[in-house]
């Protein structure tokens, strides 16, 4: 732990633009994805009343429903069209340059998102999250990549982890700001919606100050003066002779190899152990649960019958649980190694799935088995950012080549931005069903007493009044006495 430690001095540098890349990286899909859980009554009370003032009506609850589930998933639908963006644009201008115009659309769509109440147009909302997708479906690509290639060999997995670090403190921020002392209010969820155009415009203002990837010089760009000077800037005086041999190799390894697009990538036979690693490896994150819990943390508690108070601090308790884990993966990745954290990891997240669905089975039973599951979800939270969460960013960077990363990357990321379409479209509408049946199978549970034997009176009531809908009218104005009892 000392060395460690002792090489975050020496490359303290280098740990300022981790910073830099990180807000305005994957901090950001953290943050966005997570904070639209603290603005969602408030989103749909607005789209409830600018609809009521166009058009004199109260929108329908499943109408309502089917808005806000397009504003969650628009956003994933911004994010496949970002990151099938991301892998030309990252290999013809460059991570950094790819960065910099990123920041400018999020700093338009946040615009739309902050205005969108002034000008009474929840369609504001829709375009400013779908340009944040397209923004985050970018800088999720590139953030990745750059972290991994201006790092050295030895501190390579700790750097790599980095961009898992940001993406859950995007989650704890979104948590802390949507508290309803803070921004979380009805006053405040425009600002909100808007914090992370902020963000964007400080990574906009300092990220030019620092290089280009080493290997983005000298491989892409042929500049071996820029990939020295790129380190010494980055890395801080010392001999970088073996990180510049080892990137020597790999150009005379691709000399006269081009980067590959998504088709050659596909096409190429030898890249496919590595693709079917990857695609791997998402798709376990994809169909554990993650999705769920980020998008709709506090539906998911309300579901749990936790009091509503608490709903909001419990959040913020999962997505600090889940930084503070990552965190310290982020420190002893390099000496565990890739595969230790990814199979112990999915064992323990295994087990306490299995426990979780125990308790859930036995919370109508016992009640304090509801407080067993938010503690396992916590625990679940917990072993997720101990090993997958930073170990599967770390082998997406070090399997691919330079020459198949970039469209590696947008392969995958068209498989989570899928999965996560989905999530944002399914979810609210499963949750409604859910807490339906719930409340059918409560309201069932007891019936009336007078209701338990009535089915014979039930069939005889329902005979004669179809019956009567049969007779000729002349029957009607019969006596009563006349009539069928």
């Amino acid at each position: 732990m000392a060395g460690f430690l002792s090489d975050l001095v020496q490359y303290r540098k280098l740990l300022l633009m981790i910073v830099v890349l990180g807000i305005g990286g994957t901090h950001l899909s953290g943050f966005q994805v997570s904070v639209i859980n603290y603005t969602s009554v408030y989103i749909q009370k607005f789209i409830n009343e600018t609809w009521l003032e166009r058009y004199g009506s109260v929108l329908h609850q499943e109408t309502l429903t089917l808005f806000w589930s397009f504003i969650v998933s628009v956003y994933c639908v911004g994010g496949m069209i970002g990151c099938l963006c991301s892998g030309y644009l990252t290999a013809k201008y460059g991570k950094k340059k790819c960065l910099l115009f990123n920041d400018m659309v999020l700093i338009i769509a946040t615009l739309h998102t902050g205005f969108s109440r002034r000008a009474k147009s929840f369609e504001m909302i829709l375009i400013g999250r779908f340009l944040e997708g397209i923004g985050a479906g970018i800088h999720m690509n590139a953030h990745v990549q750059y972290a991994g290639e201006i790092s050295p060999k030895k501190l390579r997995g700790f750097v790599n982890v980095t961009s898992s670090v940001f993406l859950a403190l995007g989650k704890a921020v979104a948590r802390i700001l949507g508290l309803r002392d803070l921004l979380g209010t009805e006053d405040m969820w425009n600002v909100l919606l808007s914090f992370s155009g902020l963000v964007a415009l400080i990574q906009l203002l300092f990220l030019p100050s620092f290089p280009e990837s080493p290997p983005y010089l000298l491989l892409q760009k042929g500049d071996k003066a820029g990939c020295l000077k790129a380190m010494k800037q980055l890395w801080g005086e010392g001999n970088y002779q073996t990180e510049f041999d080892d990137l020597m190799k790999e150009k005379a390894v691709t000399k006269g190899t081009k980067i590959m697009n998504i088709l050659e990538v596909l096409k190429e036979p030898s890249v496919y152990p590595q693709l079917s690693t990857m695609l791997l490896l998402l798709l376990s994150l994809q169909l554990c649960g993650l999705s769920a819990i980020t998008f709709y943390t506090s539906e998911i508690f309300q579901t749990a019958n936790l009091h509503e108070s608490i709903i909001p601090y419990v959040s913020l308790g999962v997505a600090i649980s889940e930084l503070i884990s990552i965190i310290f993966c982020s420190s002893i990745i390099d000496r565990f190694g890739r595969r230790i954290l990814l199979w112990g990891g999915y064992l323990l997240m295994a087990l306490i799935l299995v426990l979780l669905e125990t308790s859930l089975l036995l919370s109508d039973q016992f009640l304090w088995m509801r407080y067993c599951s938010v503690i396992l979800i916590f625990l679940f939270i917990i072993a997720y950012g101990i090993g997958p969460a930073g170990a599967i960013a770390s082998v997406m960077n070090e399997i691919f080549t330079l020459s198949t990363r970039s469209s590696a990357f947008v392969i995958g990321g068209i498989v989570m931005w899928l999965g996560l379409t989905f999530t944002g479209m399914i979810f609210p509408f499963a949750v409604q069903f859910s807490s339906t049946c719930s409340y059918q199978k409560q309201k069932g549970s007891q019936p009336p007493k007078s209701q338990k034997n009535s089915k014979h009176a039930d069939l005889r009531r329902n005979v004669i009044r179809l019956w009567r809908r049969m007779l000729p009218k002349k029957r009607h104005s019969a006596p009563s006495s006349d009539r069928p009892p």
